[in-house]
């Protein structure tokens, strides 16, 4: 990952539907996104019948179903999958999906999916954790709701296991997530700590932080989006709308530009300017051949094309060979 990768991240902002999904696939690739995920789940293997939602799940979907009969309706089919990947493949964007079961998590290895991304709420969960360190496969993990010790602990089980590529996200699982709890620094604290690439799993509204984490050297990026915020789901309200994505992948990039390679020296576009901008010894007053140059009748003006002044004492107390007009840039 030489530059910062970002995900644009789908989900279940698809409600089911494979061609809600395909334009999610669309929308991705045409805002300039590396890869686009999805989530690969048995509804079953996930969570029990009797799971209660979360809070901001139930502002955005039916109130009478259970957790368990929401996420069953959001499940994509083995057949959706393929059909998915190739369209990936086709649109030359990263397919890319997080399992959140060990079904799952196998499927997608012979899927032939790149990367593993664990999901904040798989932190604690050992099984998992195990098989997919066993993978080999490069792996993204989100630290949402974990402490730095919980994270630590998964990092050396996927370690202990066979993983040797890992890159930590600082997120936060709340929907849409306070900037006061953001807590962006601990990004770099997780990066440091675990000697580990580090990035960021957003959920704030807007793209302000992610674009921050760029500027604080996030490695990767990942935002969740939906083809439009009223739609029923529970994840839509916390997404970007497609124009809104685009713009934060030209943010990304614009600031991945910006932050350059840490040494300070002028750059190409201007060096063109700093004989404009810069000034020069030069005579304050008319100055004949053979007088003295003194604090007096020496000035600083633009061009900076002759003697710099950060050689003033030097050329202070020298003898003028010639004779200078007001202003005329003083040679010796």
């Amino acid at each position: 990952m030489s530059r910062i990768f970002i995900i644009a991240e789908a989900g279940v902002n698809h409600n089911g539907d494979l061609q809600t999904a395909k334009k999610l696939v669309d929308e991705a690739a045409k805002a300039g996104a590396d890869a686009v995920k999805f989530q690969t789940f048995k509804a079953e293997a996930l969570v029990s019948k009797d799971a209660k939602k979360a809070d901001y799940q139930m502002e955005t979907t039916k109130q009478s179903e259970s957790q368990y009969d929401m996420l069953k309706k959001l499940e994509l089919t083995p057949d959706m999958h393929e059909q998915l990947i190739a369209y990936c493949r086709e649109k030359h964007i990263m397919f890319l999906s997080t399992p959140f079961d060990l079904e799952s998590l196998h499927y997608l290895v012979e899927c032939g999916v790149e990367i593993i991304k664990v999901p904040s709420g798989e932190v604690t969960n050992y099984p998992y954790l195990r098989e997919v360190g066993r993978t080999g496969k490069r792996v993204i993990i989100s630290s949402g709701m974990s402490t730095l010790e919980e994270i630590k602990e998964a990092v050396e089980v996927l370690r202990g296991n066979g993983s040797t590529d890992i890159t930590v996200l600082h997120c936060n699982t709340e929907y849409p997530t306070p900037y006061q709890d953001v807590n962006l620094r601990a990004m770099v604290t997780l990066g440091e700590t675990l000697e580990t690439a580090a990035g960021y799993s957003d959920h704030t509204k807007g793209i302000e932080v992610p674009v921050a984490a760029a500027a604080l050297g996030a490695a990767v990026i990942e935002k969740h989006f939906t083809l439009d915020r009223n739609m029923e789901g529970p994840d839509h309200k916390a997404s970007l709308e497609p124009k809104e994505l685009q713009a934060m992948v030209e943010a990304v990039r614009n600031i991945e530009a910006a932050l350059g390679d840490g040494k300070k020296r002028p750059s190409e576009s201007e060096k063109k300017n700093i004989e404009i901008a810069r000034k020069s010894i030069v005579a304050r007053c008319p100055i004949r051949a053979g007088e003295l140059f003194t604090e007096d009748n020496l000035t600083t003006k633009r061009p900076g094309s002759g003697i710099s002044p950060m050689r003033w004492n030097e050329i202070v107390g020298k003898t003028a060979v010639r004779d200078f007009a007001e202003d005329e840039l003083i040679e010796v």
